[in-house]
């Protein structure tokens, strides 16, 4: 989810089915690896049940099936030489963003991102210029909507606030705990993981605005050796 996703649709309103689609084959890509990282780097979906739901999600948006035994099969070939570090740095109208990379060759994703900073009207930010703004919490999004009673519940488990009617905002270490305790109540996740949610956003005053920053988050997760990246700016 990232932090960003519920602005999408102001950037993709004029969007091509060609584009929409390479967007949904994308993101699926990215279920994918964050299912087999969470899995302990088991690419195999018989024994890493978050990988299988990815692949099948997958197939369901129509991803073909040698796209996905492509992907696996890189990562495969990768896994031994991969290692994870952040960037940090700053978006058109200063908005704050840190982006997670996983990568056999740090120069050349250090590169390659410097270059898209430079091209969407950012600046790359040196080691903990941006870090402090942000705090690494649980995002469990669920299905269906909670009733106040259950909402009491969690909050006492360790739920720190909730957004809409079906995102829980957890500490770090109450995400598995609280997932837990939702799906023994027989809820149903749609999706659980750990981000970097923002305390000093940045208030952008137009849609253009919000395009320019969505132009660059949308060229950084394009790239291979980018995860995650989490922004902080809000626009009313």
């Amino acid at each position: 989810m990232s932090g960003h996703s519920k602005w999408a649709n102001i950037k993709n309103r004029k969007g091509s089915q060609d584009k929409k689609r390479s967007e949904v084959f994308t993101k699926m890509s990215k279920n994918i690896m964050t299912a087999i990282r969470a899995g302990g780097s088991n690419s195999n979906p018989e024994s890493n049940t978050a990988l299988r739901e990815a692949i099948e999600k997958a197939r369901v948006a129509n991803m073909p099936k040698e796209n996905i035994e492509r992907l696996l099969q890189k990562y495969e070939e990768r896994k031994a030489n991969l290692f994870n570090f952040r960037f940090e740095g700053f978006g058109p109208m200063r908005v704050p963003l840190v982006i997670e990379v996983e990568t056999d060759n740090k120069n050349r994703s250090l590169g390659e991102i410097k270059l898209l900073f430079r091209d969407y009207g950012g600046n790359l930010g040196s080691e903990g210029s941006v870090d402090f703004m942000f705090d690494r919490v649980g995002e469990i999004e669920i299905e269906g909507e909670l009733s106040g009673e259950e909402q009491l519940e969690l909050i006492e488990l360790g739920v720190k606030e909730f957004e809409g009617s079906n995102v829980l905002i957890t500490g770090a270490n109450q995400m598995k705990p609280i997932s837990d305790r939702l799906k023994e109540r027989g809820r149903k996740i749609l999706q659980e993981e750990m981000v970097e949610r923002c305390h000093q956003k940045v208030k952008l005053k137009s849609e253009d605005e919000v395009e320019k920053v969505m132009d660059l988050i949308d060229a950084l997760e394009e790239n291979d050796d980018v995860i995650s990246v989490f922004s902080g700016f809000e626009f009313q």
